[in-house]
């Protein structure tokens, strides 16, 4: 481990701040892929998160922030340096005008919940959506119509600088899978969304007919990180993959759904090569027959 994350470690051990190291990244991803992150904390309040980040600036270590690992693609020889997880920075609160504000590490099918619950619609588009609200935000989530644009108020983030900053939706350049957050560095602490007054049980309705959709028609059975590539323009990336030819397609453990074309899967032991591998493999192809070279929306670490 290099000096600097152990400093970390022992640094934020010392402040109470929740750590471990040589954590196995296939327990914090959704594709149960990945080595060992050699430094992991785990900041349960504002204050912890800023304490973390400026333990970091001070090794002159840039972390890497993790939510639920749902759109992640981990290597095989794991991540160098500090990983600081948002698993522990899940409070929310009910606000006035129909308004929910909760900490980035919530799971966003919790919040489609609590909001339900409430008797307040908007979000039953991103229930089974498997992130945490600040990935969802970072990367404005969406499904069957919505997108988290469509509900999103206001962000809360802390720069590199420690400095905590409050930024309104219409200045975050959410577009499709999309924020400012993937070029300004900032972490996202919480979020506030607006929604509206419904039924509970006619929102509730609408969420399960949501999951049974996904049930249908995703490989919700084995491990994944959801849809691998962005829509092309006018076209879908699952069509054209089964287009191709490329249902079923396997590398190692790591095979192209059956079940959905624009899902590849670990049907066990698949390591991080073997989705790369394969993604090359369908990029090649559906771009040799199609003309559409496919991008990918996992990101790569």
């Amino acid at each position: 481990m290099p000096n600097f994350a152990a400093d970390v470690l022992r640094a934020a051990e010392t402040r109470g701040i929740a750590c471990a190291a040589n954590v196995l990244m296939q327990s914090k991803t959704s594709f149960r892929i990945g080595g060992a992150a050699q430094a992991m904390l785990f900041p349960a309040t504002l204050a912890q998160l800023r304490v973390c980040l400026s333990l970091c600036a001070a090794e002159g270590a840039v972390p890497f922030i993790l939510g639920n690992g749902s759109n992640l693609l981990v290597k095989d020889s794991g991540l160098d340096g500090v990983v600081i997880s948002s698993e522990n920075l899940q409070s929310a609160a009910l606000l006035e005008g129909n308004r929910i504000r909760c900490e980035a590490g919530m799971k966003l099918s919790e919040l489609c919940v609590l909001a339900q619950k409430n008797g307040l619609a908007g979000l039953a588009f991103a229930y089974g959506i498997p992130g945490t609200a600040g990935g969802a935000v970072y990367m404005n989530a969406g499904a069957y119509g919505g997108e988290m644009r469509d509900v999103l108020v206001s962000v809360e983030y802390i720069d590199r600088a420690g400095k905590l900053h409050a930024l309104p939706a219409d200045r975050m350049e959410l577009g499709y899978r999309h924020s400012v957050f993937a070029e300004n560095e900032g972490v996202i602490f919480a979020l506030t969304v607006q929604l509206a007054r419904d039924e509970p049980s006619a929102i509730r309705a609408q969420m399960q007919g949501i999951m049974a959709r996904r049930r249908e028609k995703q490989p919700l059975e084995f491990p994944s990180a959801g849809s691998v590539f962005k829509r092309p323009e006018g076209q879908y990336a699952g069509a054209l993959i089964e287009r191709c030819g490329l249902k079923g397609r396997q590398i190692g453990g790591a095979q192209v759904s059956e079940k959905h074309a624009g899902f590849i899967i670990n049907r066990g032991g698949a390591r991080a090569a073997d989705v790369r591998a394969l993604i090359a493999v369908v990029q090649a192809t559906v771009e040799r027959e199609t003309g559409f070279l496919l991008v990918p929306e996992i990101k790569f670490v």
